[in-house]
C-alpha cells in the first residue's frame, strides 16, 4: 500500500462515519443489538428526531445499518448493524484505547518503553 492509497482510504473511511452522531448510534447498536427508532431516540436524548432519521439513512445507504420494517399498526421500524457494521467493532475499541493513552499520559502515567498497553501491542 502506498502512502497515496492509504490516505485516500482513510479519507473514504472518515467520509462514511463523519458526523456528529454515527459514532454514537454505532455503539449503541453493536454487539448484535436490534433497536426501534424509538429506544434510539430515548439512548441519545440530545439527537434531533431529523437528524437521527438523517444519520440512519446515511449509514443504511453505505451498508452499515439495516433497517427492518414490520407492517403493523402502529408501525415498528428497527435498526442493527450489518456484517459489515458490526466488523467496525474492534477498529473503534483500537481508537478508545489509542484515546486511553492521552489520558494516561496526562495524569502522569508514562508509557511502556516496550510499546504495550494493558498487555497488547
Amino acid at each position: 500500500m502506498t502512502p497515496y492509497s492509504a490516505a485516500t482510504g482513510v479519507e473514504n473511511v472518515l467520509k462514511i462515519l463523519e458526523g456528529r452522531w454515527k459514532l454514537i448510534i454505532l455503539f449503541h447498536l453493536f454487539g448484535g443489538k436490534t433497536l426501534r427508532f424509538s429506544d434510539l431516540e430515548r439512548a441519545i436524548p440530545a439527537i434531533s428526531q431529523k437528524m437521527l432519521i438523517q444519520q440512519l439513512r446515511q449509514m443504511e445507504a453505505d451498508g452499515i445499518v439495516r433497517r427492518i420494517v414490520h407492517h403493523q399498526v402502529p408501525p415498528k421500524v428497527e435498526y442493527c448493524l450489518t456484517d459489515w457494521g458490526q466488523a467496525l467493532c474492534p477498529a473503534l475499541d483500537a481508537l478508545l484505547k489509542w484515546a486511553a493513552l492521552k489520558d494516561r499520559d496526562l495524569s502522569g502515567t508514562a508509557f511502556p518503553a516496550d510499546g504495550t498497553i494493558g498487555g497488547t501491542v
